[in-house]
């Protein structure tokens, strides 16, 4: 194992920058997970910390070794892409051995060290088959059959179950996960699914437009983001804007919004202009009007629109001039609610 560390790294085509001033370091054996939308950057990092583009400024370490310029197969750094990119004419055991060809090992050590792999992915007696007759999860099994063969100091994912149906991400999830701790890979994990990030990561990074924005643990992103971008990008949430804070009592503010007074946790100094970020699954329908309840935020609203989603329904409210998102069970046949969560739940950011 090793620890991946960068150091102002920033890429830049002519004018254009694709990533500004990334810092990060990566703990050896960690799965880190780079979460982002569409072009922000994150498959760019991934390519320069294999060595396949160059940065244009900044420094990559892999353990106490500077490998900025060093050629991919001196860094010892495998890459998977969304492509599983085998050969059709291969059985899968030739195929996992391939990248054992340039090694000194002899015909039966390369062989004996592409069942290790397949034992490690759990395709035991999947060897003498060829791809066309595999499943797409298998598929990607191979593939990463294929890295892990060559021992490498570091894993690079590069939206890896992208190809797979719903059902078969969900399944693979946890497999990638069991695979990377039982060989003990440094894994760095890139996709645009903040479900595959939540579950299985033990770091995310969070990048916008070629910035880290915020790094953490996932129920830390989840439940303390740093600003509306990240809150609103990593699971659902219902932001209410155009909020100013009109007094503090201890550790609770006091927040002026469409809405009427909201309250929510604060530390340190405070902005006068902010957004409130509340979770939909945090929200609860309540029997009647809490006012004398300190501990909760409570609102009137009105249900027009549901959508069943199978173990619960999500209900669009009505609340003033803001649209909520509630995701509750059991049904509520009732139109008129009065909406409620407790202060604690409520996310004060910046505007």
């Amino acid at each position: 194992m090793v620890s991946v560390r960068l150091d102002h790294v920033g890429k830049r085509y002519d004018a254009a920058i694709a990533l500004s001033d990334i810092d990060l370091e990566v703990a050896d054996g960690e799965l880190f997970f780079l979460l982002g939308p569409s072009g922000c950057g994150k498959s760019t990092l991934l390519r320069l910390i294999a060595g396949l583009i160059d940065p244009t400024e900044g420094r990559i370490f892999f353990g106490g070794r500077e490998v900025t310029r060093l050629p991919t197969q001196r860094r010892n750094a495998v890459m998977c892409f969304q492509n599983y990119a085998l050969w059709p004419h291969m059985t899968v055991r030739q195929n996992v051995a391939f990248g054992l060809n340039l090694r000194p090992l002899t015909p039966d050590q390369r062989m004996e060290r592409a069942q290790e792999a397949l034992h490690l992915v759990q395709l035991d007696g999947f060897g003498d088959r060829k791809p066309a007759g595999l499943s797409g999860g298998e598929q990607q099994r191979v593939a990463l059959a294929r890295a892990i063969v060559v021992r490498p100091d570091v894993l690079l994912l590069d939206e890896p179950l992208s190809n797979l149906d719903a059902k078969k991400r969900n399944d693979m999830r946890g497999e990638i996960r069991s695979i990377c701790k039982s060989a003990r890979l440094t894994t760095i994990y890139v996709t645009h699914d903040q479900t595959e990030a939540l579950s299985i990561g033990d770091r995310i990074a969070i990048m916008q437009k070629g910035k880290v924005i915020q790094i953490g643990k996932p129920a830390e992103l989840y439940d303390r983001p740093k600003n509306s971008f990240v809150a609103d990008f990593l699971g659902q949430t219902n932001l209410i804007k155009d909020a100013a804070v009109i007094g503090r009592v201890g550790d609770i503010a006091r927040i002026q919004t469409t809405l009427g007074v909201l309250a929510a946790p604060a530390t340190g100094d405070l902005p006068q202009k902010v957004v409130l970020s509340v979770r939909p699954q945090r929200i609860r329908f309540a029997r009647s009007n809490p006012a004398s309840n300190s501990n909760v935020n409570s609102i009137p609203g009105q249900i027009i629109e549901s959508l069943y989603l199978g173990e619960a329904t999500e209900y669009i409210v009505q609340a003033g001039d803001q649209k909520l998102k509630v995701v509750h069970t059991p049904p509520i046949s009732d139109s008129r609610v009065i909406l409620e969560w407790d202060i604690s739940d409520t996310i004060l950011l910046p505007e």
